[in-house]
């Protein structure tokens, strides 16, 4: 499969490109997309997971027994957990979330989508993601698909990033800018 932007020529693109092609001989990219996006979100969650998937001290059996009673209470897919082992069986568990942002941007490509980073300083309602998704897929000329972030340091408006282009209509910025011109 020929990804853009050179996602399979990282570690975690390698990774990510042999788990889609797995999961995609077997039908089950979808489950495995939504088992590493709930698996991302665990990370983010617990500490104590996040420390442990870095931690080198850890031992490969270890990881690996405590990887797969994560999987377990997750009621992840045997494909994802068996994918999960072998992370834990290489010392690669830190790559991890690398792993998992590889896969989701090699299953949109496959769909013919592209993925919009939006940070906002407060959450969006659906309609406001239906609406902002409507107007990214006609500025994209395909479909999109709008991860929201909330970061209360933008002060307002939104920052878009779809790859590596940024279309930063914050606040924050404005002002920044706006600093800088005023001396001059």
């Amino acid at each position: 499969m020929e990804i853009s932007g050179g996602i399979t020529a990282s570690l975690a693109g390698r990774y990510a490109a042999a788990l889609y092609d797995l999961a995609g001989e077997q039908g089950h990219v979808t489950a495995v997309e939504s088992d590493l996006d709930t698996l991302a979100a665990a990370v983010r969650e617990s500490a104590d997971l996040a420390a442990l998937i870095k931690n080198p001290e850890v031992t490969r059996e270890a990881a690996a027994k405590a990887v797969d009673a994560v999987a377990a209470l997750l009621k992840l897919s045997p494909l994802t957990r068996n994918f999960l082992g072998v992370l834990a069986a290489n010392r690669r568990l830190a790559s991890l979330p690398d792993v998992v942002r590889a896969f989701t941007a090699i299953a949109a490509a496959a769909r013919g989508e592209v993925t919009a980073d939006v940070t906002t300083a407060h959450p969006l309602d659906e309609a406001q993601i239906a609406a902002l998704t409507e107007k990214l897929k006609v500025r994209e000329g395909r479909a999109v698909t709008v991860k929201a972030h909330v970061d209360p340091a933008i002060l307002g408006g939104l920052v878009v990033q779809i790859g590596s282009r940024m279309i930063d209509g914050s606040i924050r910025t404005r002002l920044n800018s706006l600093a800088q011109a005023m001396k001059g």
